[in-house]
Parts: C-alpha cells; sequence; structure tokens
C-alpha cells in the first residue's frame, strides 16, 4: 500500500516512518506543515522547515505545506495536504500521536472524509518504555526546546543516550511531565536513524526563553 507519512522531524513521526517502511508500506512522501504561529494546536512548530534535510538523506520526496497555525483554520490545511496525498496515489496516511485525542481525532475525521486510512502505530505505547526503545534500536534525537518545570535542561542539543533516557524518566516521574513529551513538554529533532544514509552533524546555541522554557536553535546542518 502507498503511503504518506505525516512529518515533523522529531522522534515519534521518525519512529512511525520506520514502522511502515519495516511492515512494508510503499512510503512516497514525507508531509510537513510549517505553522506561522507558535501556539499550533496541531503540528510541532520548533524545525520543521529543516525536514528538507532528513528527507534528502532519507532518500524519500518531502512536500513542505504553510498552515495558519490557527485551531480551526489548521484543519483546512491539514485537509488540504491530505488531498495531495491522495492525487499522488497514497491510500493511507501515517502518524506518530502518541496520546493527544484532540490530533489523533481530527487526523482520522479528515482523512477520512479524503479518503485515506491512517495509522498510528505509536498511540497509547508506553511512553518510558518508548524512550527506552528508540536509543536501543539506534535512533539518535536532540532536544530542541523544552518547557516544564523539573525538565532537565542541561540535556538541550546533545544526543540523548540510555543515561539520559533514564534521568528524563526519573525526572518525569518526580516532577510529573510525560517521559515522551506528548504534552507539548518538549520537540525533538532526529540526526541518525536506521533508514538514514549518513548521521546529520547539526550545530546550534541555548537560548533561555524563561525560568522553565529552553530552546536549542539550531544554525547549521551539514
Amino acid at each position: 500500500m502507498k503511503v504518506c507519512v505525516l512529518y515533523s522531524g522529531g522522534k515519534d513521526s521518525t519512529y512511525s516512518l520506520h514502522w511502515a517502511v519495516f511492515k512494508g508500506f510503499d512510503v512516497d512522501c514525507l508531509i510537513t506543515l510549517i505553522p506561522k504561529r507558535e501556539d499550533s494546536w496541531m503540528f510541532q512548530v520548533p524545525n520543521v522547515e529543516l525536514t528538507k534535510y532528513q528527507a534528502e538523506v532519507l532518500g524519500i520526496n518531502v512536500i513542505q505545506l504553510p498552515t495558519s497555525g490557527e485551531k480551526d483554520k489548521e484543519l483546512e490545511d491539514l485537509r488540504k495536504a491530505f488531498k495531495i496525498a491522495k492525487d499522488r496515489g497514497a491510500m493511507g496516511i501515517v502518524t506518530g500521536a502518541l496520546l493527544s485525542d484532540y490530533q489523533r481525532l481530527n487526523i482520522n475525521l479528515i482523512a477520512e472524509e479524503v479518503g485515506l486510512k491512517t495509522y498510528s502505530p505509536l498511540w497509547r505505547k508506553n511512553q518510558e518504555e518508548y524512550m527506552r526503545e528508540l536509543v536501543e534500536e539506534g535512533f539518535k534525537f536532540i532536544i530542541t526546546s523544552a518547557t516544564a518545570y523539573g525538565f532537565p535542561f542541561h540535556l538541550l542539543g546533545k544526543i540523548i543516550t540510555k543515561d539520559d533516557v533514564e534521568e528524563i524518566i526519573e525526572r518525569a516521574r518526580k516532577y510529573g511531565f510525560n517521559p515522551a513529551f506528548e504534552g507539548g513538554e518538549a520537540e525533538t529533532f532526529v540526526v541518525y536513524a536506521p533508514l538514514f544514509k549518513r548521521e546529520l552533524k547539526v550545530e546550534g546555541y541555548k537560548r533561555k526563553i524563561s525560568e522553565y522554557e529552553w530552546r536549542f536553535v539550531i544554525t547549521h546542518i551539514l
């Protein structure tokens, strides 16, 4: 079956892409929606325009589309993206949805309207075990933003290791944030995964927004 993958460049959409490939789906393209607002309800914001670099090392076409980022209007933008996928011959959409009912429900409804099946392989997966599996299976990613009390902000910008995952899980248990960041506690950018032809080299710097909000600003990718 030919499918397209909703792709933000983060760990969840990258994992879902690899799931689709190893399950035998024909991945025709990646679809990245780039919000014009920081407070998008549906889509990741930091660094999504950089998915072109990941698409290049994956050898998969990426379609980047702007979206207003406004709660209702961005659903219309998502519908346009799904229609493009349908016109390319796709029969399904693969998503990296973990726990967000709002996100999954809207994706499913719009895909059904357009005539596409939806696959969300991470849905309701154990969050702690998932984080461990990512590193064990060879996914390399950096944290590019974090907004949560008790978050280990010193981890921003570095490739997350097994020890780092355990620290994140320990902090999440202590302070009550989601260890896989599905509540918006953090965003990630994947620099290597099993299907990448090579590892991306990322340069950048940390920027403090407020006491409990930090960003890693990517300035260069090789």
